[in-house]
């Protein structure tokens, strides 16, 4: 009997000991559920961008839109922000549906990628950093280069809203930008500051084309993109500027992000990135 009792007493130790060490390393490692969604790091030195070129004319690009919605809202590697861009390109719109998202500019802005990275023009086209692409719908691929990503060295980028000086001013919202301890050791070419803006939830009802009938969901998709200024390749190279952002009306302001990321001029390697929220009434 007293042999029974200190099985049991043993059993009951090890089996808390256990759940103990379990517990333990599952926090050291990272919950392993795929629900979980880690906190972002504040700043942006592992900040990653994921751009998406895509087109709701393509049949094959809503797996990819949805891959692009799970990177932003689940963020699920740990120690690593996500910045994604989602880029409606408009070469598919003679095929039946005029993309509401799309932009010409859009589609040069690929093609210029296609030239740097020596690969095609297709959709849905995945592109991590500025300088590895894939089919976007592979959400394994797009894992693996994001945490390889994160792993370079980085530009601490810094982007904040600037409150309107008066409630005339209410139609735009103007950014504290902010880009320093660019790596550019060994670079000969310029640094180009971007400045995008996106909206979150968004949908279309497609009446044509290869979606026809599908309601499609989108995230993070550019509505604005414009240069805001150049960075010589100089080791103490810095770059500073309050760009200003007229809110369109068909914009909601609580879904808007501001992206802020430095691009080497040529081969379209991303250095550094951050983003914002719009502040709202």
């Amino acid at each position: 009997m007293k042999f029974r009792t200190a099985c049991i007493f043993f059993t009951i130790v090890f089996s808390i000991v256990l759940a103990f060490t379990f517990s333990a390393r599952k926090s050291a490692w990272g919950s392993t559920d795929s629900k979980s969604s880690p906190e972002k790091i504040s700043g942006a030195s592992h900040a990653v961008v994921v751009e998406l070129f895509t087109s709701e004319g393509c049949s094959s690009c809503p797996p990819a839109d949805n891959v692009l919605s799970w990177l932003n809202e689940r963020q699920p590697l740990p120690g690593v922000e996500i910045i994604p861009l989602s880029e409606h390109v408009d070469y598919w719109n003679h095929l039946g549906w005029a993309d509401p998202y799309s932009s010409a500019s859009f589609s040069t802005r690929q093609r210029e990628y296609s030239e740097s990275l020596r690969g095609g023009v297709y959709t849905p086209q995945m592109i991590v950093d500025g300088k590895v692409q894939f089919v976007g719908g592979d959400r394994d691929e797009a894992l693996e280069a994001i945490s390889k990503a994160s792993r370079m060295s980085k530009a601490d980028v810094r982007i904040q809203p600037i409150p309107p000086a008066n409630s005339s001013a209410r139609n735009s919202v103007s950014f504290s930008v902010q880009v320093e301890k660019i790596p550019l050791s060994g670079v000969k070419e310029k640094g180009l500051v971007f400045l995008a803006i996106t909206e979150n939830n968004l949908q279309s009802s497609v009446a044509a084309g290869e979606n026809s009938g599908r309601n499609l969901k989108h995230t993070a998709v550019v509505r604005d993109l414009k240069m805001i200024g150049k960075v010589d390749p100089r080791p103490d190279a810095s770059f500073l500027a309050q760009p200003s952002v007229k809110i369109s009306n068909a914009w909601k302001l609580q879904n808007l992000r501001a992206v802020v990321f430095i691009q080497l001029q040529s081969s379209h390697k991303i250095l550094g990135a951050a983003e914002s929220e719009f502040p709202t009434p």
